[in-house]
């Protein structure tokens, strides 16, 4: 039993909300503080914790954050570039010279190319309402506007998927109707490990209790599949849709779809009920039963594809279809693949033709927002109205670096024809995505290293990450404690978690908002930018609007501060589910769909008449790395980066606790290692064209034969050589595209592994 720990005099404890950077959840932690330095952190000790309004429990990420906090390699002053772009060398400057430069480069820019070339990119660094990179959003539209994006790395091609088939990304149930289920399908998802709302894993596990069977398909036997699973189904990544198709063959075949549901709910699943001018076009059933390519999706087709043995995929094919309700749950590693478009629409295809829409205790499948509304509200700081109308996919700005005077809708662009600029400024906060997290980090560092092509970088940010090495002015930022926040239940929850101030921000480091309030006073746009609010008058500010909007019970700031609650929420008392009033009248409440019916077979994806890569029914699409094609003589093993518990993607990969708990290593199956002369522990090299990368190795029969993983988010650390010495994978990913959503794709990797010499 843990030791309890007594309070210390004069020491205080705070309630807040855990300065998450996007880890899939929002947790309450208990901040103790004496003297104005953080003691220790500890998890939510409300009482009266319900299945209706659970504890909202913090892991390890979040308990172990003052590592964070106290790192001595904070960033503690304003610096700029002396060396070359990319080396890291820099000199202290002061606040008056760095803000002058900014604002100066600001001008310069707009002056010589116009706002179009200045571009705050995508970044989760810093998530609560009143930092991050809206902070910057705002100073720029005040300013006149910068290029704009759409999409993000995470949710690409389910956010653009799921519509397709729904009409609306909002097709999950309260999570508190998991309870009503029978069976669970945990497809490529991992609740347990990498969070996807808080508690997620616990309504699972208390599913189970009440007599659910999970079932987990996953090519690594997450800890998910091993605390929340009665079943790991070990699958070659990338060939979900394969293995999806089969089980809907064996459900026609014999008989086991719901086909009232489909006649009334459905069009495009047969020949019957084709959309208006697409009579004779392939239909979802020709494509599974091979009418048309001489193809039958059957098990023993998926099985040389997808590795899962024919009689597995039919049994669960049989037992999704017969135990009702049941949940088929996509998680996101899935779609961020070659193709990633297609196992979004198969999984909702799932859904609908068992019957499991609109009904407790099932689930649509897709994006899955809360409904009934959305959910969370996430994002209220006011960042304003963009003057610039042109935006781009989140994940092609090197792109737009590139090429971006020409880029069109083909690569994406939306709002206007053709872009005008290359993008010439960019000013990050709270963002790694420039190298860390991008694709093809050899790539993306030349890119950035060219002077003339982008001119100017400005990194705000906490640490000197791998994107901050290639700043021409690094401006440090304070952590989330050291200044005023709030948060929202992120994807699910139906709460408000208050962010006080706990401490001061230390050496000169600055909140984000004030940073660019400095910014934009030297502008000339101060009061339009700050209204007159500092941190704390913009969280009352966000607290009133959340008030209006979502949570008409929500106390005042200074109830909320006085009471030490941390967070108000709403207990769930009656799960609200997805499309109940479609399944019970689909006339009178139809789906924002174009028939108001669930389309199987998409009329709008007919249209783009690009049948090759974006079908209008859901098929099993060969990826352009793949263990089928090529490729793999030269890198045979499939690599994917899954999320671990050590990081928040590349936040807090310094961090001492966790990566003493969970050091980053190669996982790799000893089937794998054993011809190459492995040995568990030992040093290798992953490579392919790309890049290398060179890590301890870890034996483990719980990643399927044939793939290795590598937890995404270590930060790029190259030798002299070039070779990269921290395991990050983006040295060894792809900077292409999904096809449909013009998504992150990162997953579809093939390398080599062997052991490393000299190290």
């Amino acid at each position: 039993m843990r030791k309890k720990i007594e309070k210390d005099a004069g020491e205080r404890m705070v309630r807040t909300g855990c300065p998450s950077h996007n880890c899939g959840g929002r947790c309450l932690l208990r901040v103790f503080v004496k003297d104005g330095v953080i003691t220790r952190i500890e998890g939510d000790d409300r009482p009266g914790d319900t299945l209706e309004d659970p504890q909202l429990r913090a892991c390890i990420r979040g308990r172990g954050y003052r590592h964070r906090q106290y790192h001595p390699d904070r960033l503690k002053v304003p610096m700029k570039r002396v060396g070359k772009r990319g080396e890291g060398k820099f000199a202290r400057i002061s606040w008056d010279e760095a803000v002058d430069r900014v604002a100066g480069e600001m001008s310069r820019v707009k002056g010589k190319y116009g706002n179009s070339a200045m571009f705050v990119p995508y970044g989760t660094g810093g998530y609560s309402q009143i930092t991050g990179r809206q902070t910057a959003q705002r100073l720029m539209n005040l300013f006149g506007g910068s290029l704009g994006f759409y999409n993000s790395y995470s949710w690409a091609a389910i956010a653009a998927a799921t519509p397709t088939v729904y009409g609306t990304s909002v097709t999950g149930n309260q999570r508190q109707d998991w309870l009503n289920s029978k069976y669970i399908l945990m497809w490529s998802w991992n609740p347990a490990e990498a969070r996807d709302g808080t508690n997620s894993e616990y309504f699972i596990r208390m599913a189970r209790e009440r007599g659910a069977r999970t079932v987990c398909v996953d090519p690594r036997m997450s800890p998910s599949a091993v605390s929340l699973a009665d079943e790991w189904v070990p699958i070659r990544p990338g060939t979900d849709t394969a293995m999806m198709s089969a089980m809907v063959h064996v459900m026609i075949t014999e008989d086991l779809c719901d086909r009232e549901f489909i006649r009334t709910h459905c069009v495009g699943f047969d020949e019957t009920q084709m959309p208006p001018g697409c009579e004779g076009e392939e239909s979802y059933r020709d494509y599974i039963l091979g009418t048309q390519d001489g193809t039958p999706k059957t098990p023993e087709w998926a099985e040389r594809i997808t590795g899962v043995p024919r009689a597995t995929i039919a049994r669960i094919a049989r037992e999704y279809a017969t135990t009702k309700p049941a949940v088929l749950y996509q998680g996101y590693g899935m779609q961020r693949r070659a193709y990633g478009e297609q196992v979004v629409r198969a999984g909702c295809v799932l859904a609908a033709i068992t019957g499991n829409v609109g009904i407790p205790g099932g689930w649509a499948g897709g994006m899955a927002l809360q409904a009934p509304d959305g959910g969370p509200l996430w994002i209220v700081f006011p960042t304003g109205h963009n003057p610039v109308k042109a935006s781009i996919p989140s994940f092609l700005w090197s792109e737009a670096v590139l090429r971006g005077k020409g880029m069109g809708p083909e690569d994406g662009v939306v709002g206007v024809d053709r872009l005008d600029n290359n993008i010439k400024l960019i000013y990050a906060v709270a963002s790694n995505c420039l190298v860390n997290q991008h694709a093809n980090i050899n790539r993306t560092a030349g890119i950035l290293r060219d002077e003339e092509r982008l001119e100017f970088l400005v990194v705000q940010d906490n640490f000197l990450t791998s994107t901050g090495r290639f700043a021409d002015i690094l401006l440090p930022a304070c952590t989330q404690f050291e200044t005023w926040g709030v948060e929202d239940g992120w994807k699910y929850g139906d709460e408000v978690l208050l962010m006080p101030k706990i401490v001061e921000p230390p050496f000169e480091t600055k909140s984000d908002y004030a940073i660019c309030a400095e910014i934009a006073r030297k502008l000339g746009i101060g009061e339009a930018y700050t209204k007159g609010r500092d941190e704390r008058g913009w969280v009352e500010w966000a607290l009133d609007r959340y008030r209006k909007t979502r949570f008409p019970g929500l106390p005042s700031l200074d109830e909320f501060e006085r009471s030490n609650a941390g967070v108000y929420s709403v207990p769930v008392t009656k799960p609200a589910v997805a499309f109940e009033d479609f399944r019970r009248d689909p006339v009178g409440h139809p789906l924002p769909t174009p028939s108001g019916r669930i389309e199987i077979f998409s009329q709008k994806l007919f249209d783009l008449k690009k049948p090759a890569s974006i079908p209008a029914v859901p098929k099993y699409i060969q990826e352009w790395e793949s263990p089928f094609g090529p490729e793999a003589a030269k890198y045979p093993l499939q690599a994917v980066g899954h999320h671990g518990l050590a990081r928040v993607h590349s936040t807090l990969d310094n961090v001492d606790w966790l990566n003493e708990a969970f050091p980053q290593r190669l996982f790799i199956n000893p089937l794998d290692a054993g011809p190459r002369g492995i040995k568990d522990g030992e040093a290798v090299r992953v490579f392919n064209e790309r890049g290398a990368t060179v890590v301890p190795c870890r034996l483990t029969t719980r990643i399927m034969p044939g793939v290795v993983t590598l937890p995404q988010g270590a930060w790029w650390t190259p030798d002299e050589k070039g070779t990269d010495r921290r395991g990050s994978i983006n040295v060894l990913t792809s900077e292409r595209w999904t096809p449909f959503a013009f998504g992150n794709a990162q997953h579809t990797i093939m390398v080599q592994v062997e052991k490393a010499k000299g190290r």
